[in-house]
């Protein structure tokens, strides 16, 4: 008979591990879950600050708020306003906070705060399709001819609306300017003149207001960029250095806005910013931002507390499989059962090492002595071990109370031991004593403790717990793992002594 091909089930297990691999950048890039279970993303609190002279009538102010500024992302909001109702209106791109107020008079201070973290993959939400087209400008001579022959020379240097911005601001900071630009300079903002300029040349162009983050500021103020519409998206310059893009540190509060603020019943407002730089984990941002991802509802965080912890638990059982699997199948570590070294290790994880081995071997041994006692019984298999079961529990029964009354709460801890594998595993410890002698129980025993203590250790690692729970679809890797170790032939490591003769006699 023809050996059936192997080829299908290696490519079946590279796609296992593939899809496993996807899935989990896929989750970290979706949902921003970090692969270190430390690690920290920083966050600005900015607090807008709003002051003016009410004069005793209805107050309404409105103030201009961002909504996905490109390059961060809004966690919260909030305000603090005593006294004066408050409330988020949108209409198209024009987010703005109002407070109101039936009657009023004096100063006023309202505060509006804003929680946002750096994030590269956000960009602005296409809330409206309309075609961009510029404003109409007027001039008047001597100023019209100046900004013709500007645009020209300009204009004979670009082929886009991205290098015809920067050809202007070059003319306009020039060191040494001509006649026509030092006539438009003459008592004129900069940046306003050039909005003006770039949509006379129909190029759609407006002034944006940013905001620099610097830890631990305050009373500071908007500054000017320059945005131009190149017929797909808007495109941000510093107007005086023709420096394409927002730095860093850069968030933009005022885009498609008329005004920054409005006041109505009042008089000589002020708009004031504060900041404060602050480290959060990164999970925690995840998890509060999960809801909203497209993968959120995937999260092991949307189950009930009490279910993310037995799931915390069960999630590392693969992992110990896996080291189980490489010791017994690539070393060749006898144990005594094959799944007894998995169950042991996460009883480890929740007793801690020292105390869980004490109370493993303390068990077992009580256990044994037990055993021999049934087995002069001659009782049936069934019965022997239901009994053997009864007295595993009576066993950590009284260990528990003994080491609760000498002061070792880890004492307690010995309940988390699975009582039928325990009793299964003294009853073939039994047997094998008196089929194969005390030496074959005590090999078996300590290979058993060790494979449980090697998964103990790989289980207790803190990205091992993090990935795990985090990365749920990282298992399909191990469960491809774990197939390809079964296909494995090979000499088991503890052979190669066993055939060290064999080798010597060849020489």
């Amino acid at each position: 008979m023809k050996p059936r091909s192997r080829y299908p089930f290696y490519f079946g297990t590279f796609l296992l591990i593939t899809a496993g691999i996807l899935l989990a950048v896929l989750r970290h890039v979706e949902m921003g879950i970090p692969w270190l279970a430390g690690e920290q993303r920083p966050v600005w609190m900015v607090e807008a600050r709003v002051d003016f002279v009410a004069q005793g009538e209805p107050v309404l102010v409105s103030l201009n708020i961002p909504e996905d500024p490109p390059g961060f992302s809004i966690l919260s909001e909030q305000a603090a306003s005593p006294g004066y109702g408050f409330s988020i209106v949108e209409e198209g791109r024009d987010r703005r906070a109002e407070w109101t107020i039936r009657d009023a008079s004096g100063p006023q201070t309202l505060y509006f705060m804003v929680q946002m973290t750096p994030d590269s993959s956000s960009q602005p939400k296409a809330r409206d399709q309309r075609v961009m087209q510029p404003e109409v400008v007027y001039w008047e001579e001597p100023q019209a001819t100046a900004v013709q022959q500007i645009l020209q020379r300009a204009a004979q240097k670009s082929s886009t609306p991205e290098s015809m911005t920067r050809e202007l601001i070059k003319l306009l900071q020039s060191d040494d300017p001509d006649q026509n630009t030092a006539l438009l300079l003459n008592n004129t903002n900069e940046i306003e003149l050039l909005t003006r300029m770039l949509n006379h040349a129909n190029i759609p162009a407006r002034v944006v207001d940013s905001l620099k983050l610097e830890d631990a500021r305050r009373r500071q103020g908007l500054r000017q960029f320059l945005q131009i519409h190149n017929g797909e998206e808007w495109l941000t310059f510093n107007a005086q250095t023709a420096r394409q893009g927002l730095p860093e540190d850069v968030v933009l509060w005022r885009e498609d806005s008329a005004s920054l603020i409005d006041l109505t019943g009042g008089s000589d407002s002020q708009v004031s910013f504060a900041m404060l730089r602050q480290t959060v984990p990164a999970l925690q941002l995840a998890r509060s931002e999960s809801e909203s991802n497209g993968l959120g509802f995937l999260s092991l965080y949307q189950l009930p507390i009490e279910e993310q912890s037995m799931f915390r638990m069960l999630l590392l059982l693969p992992l110990g499989a896996l080291v189980v699997a490489f010791m017994r199948i690539v070393i060749g570590v006898r144990t005594s059962g094959t799944f007894m070294p998995v169950l042991i290790a996460v009883a480890f994880v929740q007793t801690s090492l020292v105390p869980g081995l004490v109370a493993f071997i303390s068990v077992v041994a009580i256990g044994l002595l037990l055993r021999s006692y049934l087995s002069s019984l001659n009782l049936l298999l069934v019965s022997r071990i239901s009994a053997l079961i009864i007295l595993v529990i009576f066993i950590t029964t009284g260990i528990s109370i003994v080491g609760y009354q000498m002061g070792f709460s880890t004492g307690m801890t010995v309940t988390f031991f699975p009582m039928v594998i325990l009793a299964w595993t003294i009853e073939r410890m039994s047997i094998l004593w008196e089929e194969e002698g005390p030496r074959e129980v005590v090999t078996q025993g300590a290979g058993s403790l060790f494979v449980a203590v090697l998964a103990y250790l790989a289980m207790s690692v803190p990205l091992a717990g993090h990935l795990t729970f985090n990365f749920p679809e990282l298992h399909l890797v191990v469960f491809g793992i774990v197939l390809l170790l079964g296909q494995y032939t090979g000499y088991k490591l503890t052979e190669l002594s066993r055939f060290h003769p064999m080798k010597v006699y060849d020489k």
